[in-house]
């Protein structure tokens, strides 16, 4: 295996051409290519579970739903990002390897990914015409928020938590936080006595 430098910088071309043959997925920032960390189980299961169930609700529509491992352009080519979960109804969506208009993308968060998907990347996927909804899914506790673009085009948060039937108005569908939370396996806290 051959060990790549901290940096790798290279143009948006070099990159679309580059990326695919590597073993490892790569995200593209302004220029710099940034290695996608690995995930745990109940990340694989949360991300999973999220896909299946847009899946089959989505399945009569003509929408499509794509999971870890299709890039989201922003920035017209500037930013190349592979979210958990997009959702994507625009016909113009052709390209089978990236997405450029998503209307609901899917973050399942981690401690070393976190910070990005409710900063930078947050703030580039807003600039997307046609995103209506941002979702952040926490796995060490059973916690979503929604960022909605509302109709005067301000993002307004809604929070959910287990037991509550959570509604994404982009696709029009409802899935119970009991489901999307299905088979994760929380850490028990041990108290000695």
């Amino acid at each position: 295996m051959v060990a790549l430098p901290n940096h790798i910088l290279m143009s948006a071309e070099e990159y679309l051409i580059w990326e695919p043959t590597q073993e490892q997925r790569y995200e593209y920032w302004d220029g710099e290519v940034v290695a996608m960390s690995g995930g745990t189980r109940n990340h694989n299961r949360v991300s999973l579970n999220f896909s299946k169930l847009l899946d089959d609700a989505l399945a009569d529509r003509s929408c499509k739903v794509y999971i870890v491992d299709v890039k989201v352009q922003v920035e017209l080519g500037q930013k190349y990002f592979y979210p958990d979960v997009v959702v994507t109804f625009d016909q113009r969506d052709r390209d089978p390897q990236l997405v450029q208009f998503p209307c609901l993308i899917i973050e399942v968060l981690s401690p070393a990914t976190e910070a990005a998907d409710r900063g930078k990347k947050f703030a580039k996927y807003r600039q997307s015409p046609t995103l209506q909804e941002y979702v952040l899914v926490q796995v060490n506790q059973p916690s979503v928020e929604v960022f909605r673009r509302n109709e005067q085009g301000k993002w307004v948060l809604s929070e959910y938590n287990l037991g509550d039937i959570l509604l994404l108005e982009s696709v029009n569908v409802e899935i119970a936080l009991a489901d999307l939370y299905q088979q994760v396996q929380w850490e028990t806290e041990t108290t000695e006595n």
